[in-house]
């Protein structure tokens, strides 16, 4: 499969004209329109050679370039895919939801990489509602960086997003991710390719070096900085990270921070008794700092929360009012109900076996 390789050539930009303020709230992870790795040059418009995917490429900023305006030539942009994305510009309140298969995708995309590649690289899939964009999916995309070219499979990533829309149609392209702790040259020119895929794109980094002990996670969506009509760049301002899972997610997840105990990082899967005794234990576990809590606001010892106390008549509201002895009856009944069904769909699959023996014989 051709990949699509463009090295970094250009004419050397000139400087902003006037220095242009970055938002408040992307002060705080990423530098001012300087050459940093959060600002970067691109074009103000795409080049329009070809509206098929697999044609779009990324190039570098030539040697001259100050990593933070490059000069806008004058052409089309390339007309973005059809379909819902990203609706207009990214309020401040939006919040992007991961789920756990995305982390996990991730860091076995990164343990698999080839041999001297720094980075993966991969699309984002999920959904969109008015008040948070959740990603549910993703699959990685072949790609080769060096210093001064940059190369991405488009065709590749054209192919997976098709596969994946038979499977589960709702999902759209959302942005695309990236290992590191940081935004490089490159991934403004990646960006810029997926911004023709999905208006106002994600940029999501995974710290997979685990610099500062901890796997961090960002995201960030580009906004276009400079004087309009003249030399423009571009800007990767953060967004709020939450992590978000499906009850079927959570399972995994507690299976897998079991490994953490264990000392050859091995867990076996518990069964279904294992697993309701396990919730009873931990329905304990709070219940008896809940009662310890009270037991310390009513001697003193702590000072009263309303807030605590309104979640906790709330608590108490949910449970049903019912006798003991009527609720000791109904889940013995209940039980015998769920033993009888047990026997006999025990009983039928020993008649199914005990009658294809005498058949074959």
């Amino acid at each position: 499969m051709a990949t699509p390789v463009v090295s970094a050539s250009g004419p050397p930009a000139t400087p902003a004209p006037a220095p242009v303020a970055a938002p408040a709230s992307a002060s705080a992870s990423v530098p001012a329109p300087t050459p940093a790795p959060a600002a970067a040059a691109v074009p103000a418009a795409a080049p329009a050679a070809s509206s098929d995917p697999a044609a779009a490429a990324a190039t570098t900023a030539a040697p001259g370039q100050t990593p933070a305006s490059a000069q806008a030539p004058a052409q089309t942009p390339a007309p973005a895919l059809p379909g819902p994305a990203l609706p207009g510009p990214f309020p401040g309140g939006r919040v992007v939801r991961l789920h756990p298969v995305i982390l996990a995708s991730i860091v076995d995309s990164y343990e698999r990489r080839n041999e001297g590649a720094a980075r993966v690289i991969g699309t984002l899939l999920g959904t969109v509602d008015k008040h948070s964009v959740e990603v549910t999916n993703c699959f990685s995309v072949p790609h080769n960086e060096s210093e001064d070219e940059v190369a991405v499979d488009m065709e590749f990533a054209k192919n997976m997003y098709e596969l994946h829309k038979k499977v589960s149609p709702n999902e759209l392209i959302l942005g695309w991710y990236a290992t590191g702790h940081d935004i490089t040259e490159h991934s403004v020119l990646i960006h810029e390719y997926y911004s023709r895929e999905a208006p106002n794109p994600i940029h999501l980094t995974v710290d997979t070096s685990l610099q500062n002990g901890r796997m961090s996670i960002k995201a960030y969506v580009s906004t276009l900085m400079g004087v309009p009509g003249r030399t423009m760049g571009v800007m990767f301002t953060p967004l709020t990270v939450k992590y978000a899972y499906y009850d079927t997610e959570r399972i995994g997840v507690d299976l897998i921070m079991k490994t953490c105990f264990s000392p050859n990082r091995v867990i076996g899967l518990s069964s279904d008794l294992q697993q309701v005794g396990g919730a009873s234990a931990r329905i304990q576990d709070a219940l008896s700092t809940v009662l310890q809590y009270a037991e310390d606001v009513l001697s003193g010892k702590v000072s009263a929360d309303n807030t605590v106390g309104r979640f906790l008549m709330s608590l108490v509201n949910q449970v049903p009012k019912i006798v003991p002895d009527d609720f000791e009856t109904m889940l013995n009944s209940n039980i015998n109900d769920l033993l009888m069904v047990t026997y006999l769909a025990n009983l039928t699959q020993s008649q199914i076996a005990l009658n294809e023996k005498l058949v074959n014989l």
